[in-house]
């Protein structure tokens, strides 16, 4: 017994080797307890029952060509692009009829259209040769389509196919880090702590909310801490108030008025 005691009290002591210091690294910890991530998600649940994206679509296959379109663009932006384009072509089959060149000229106000239009014709071809003319409900299958990455997957599988994903866009990057959330160098990173601490009965639109509260309130220049109704409970460095804003839901108007404040 004295003898094991005393190679216990060795290895106790001795030098953490590479592999020691490996198998010892502690996991992440979030910054909230359980609780106040299902408070944070019951609050913005009251405050937007029913959200919904912004970007304009009429069927699957529609939102996916409008979330391709919207990588460096704003979603004011591709809808104003895109209601003369779906309004000619909302099926790969229009689209690949409708041809690289006018669908291009459509969208010509969309930053890298010219690339964007080949994706658009591209998606369209390989969803007809490949999926029979339908928007698959499965992310491999997404991802591996033209001009289609795990971001604008998990959109389309949240909005068409009702999948609890998460799409982290800079707005849902930002505010993991900023609010610490889910802190983290890369979207992935961000998204798998996001996925792991959101309570099931929340994920559905859990995506919408954060991003919303991104675009309205914990904006990137300056966030409306006073408009904030989690300001109680966030946990950033930046924030200028602790007395979270009146909890009621809001509606596309107050959203739109909130805009020019």
């Amino acid at each position: 017994m004295a003898k094991l005691k005393s190679q216990i009290a060795a290895e106790a002591s001795a030098p953490i080797t590479s592999a020691r210091a490996k198998a010892r690294k502690p996991t992440w910890r979030p910054a909230y307890s359980r609780a106040e991530v299902s408070e944070i998600f019951r609050r913005f649940s009251v405050q937007r029952p029913e959200p919904k994206g912004e970007l304009e679509h009429v069927n699957p296959f529609t939102l996916l060509v409008a979330v391709v379109l919207s990588a460096q663009a704003t979603d004011a932006g591709v809808n104003k692009a895109t209601r003369a384009l779906f309004a000619a072509a909302d099926t790969p089959e229009k689209m690949r009829a409708l041809g690289e060149a006018k669908v291009g000229e459509l969208i010509r106000t969309i930053g890298l259209w010219r690339n964007k239009a080949k994706n658009v014709i591209a998606l369209s071809e390989a969803l007809i040769r490949d999926h029979g003319g339908e928007v698959p409900g499965d992310r491999d299958l997404l991802v591996a389509l033209p001009g289609v990455g795990r971001k604008t997957a998990n959109v389309v599988l949240n909005m068409a196919f009702g999948q609890p994903t998460m799409a982290v866009d800079t707005h849902i990057f930002r505010i993991g880090n900023r609010i610490k959330l889910a802190p983290g160098k890369t979207p992935d990173e961000v998204e798998d702590k996001l996925v792991r601490i959101i309570p099931a009965d929340y994920m559905r639109h859990a995506h919408h909310w954060l991003i919303l509260h991104g675009r309205y309130v914990c904006k990137a220049r300056k966030p409306d801490c006073w408009r904030c109704v989690i300001a109680d409970i966030c946990k950033s460095p930046e924030k200028t108030t602790d007395i979270p804003a009146p909890l009621v839901p809001l509606d596309e108007l107050d959203e739109a008025l909130s805009l020019d404040q």
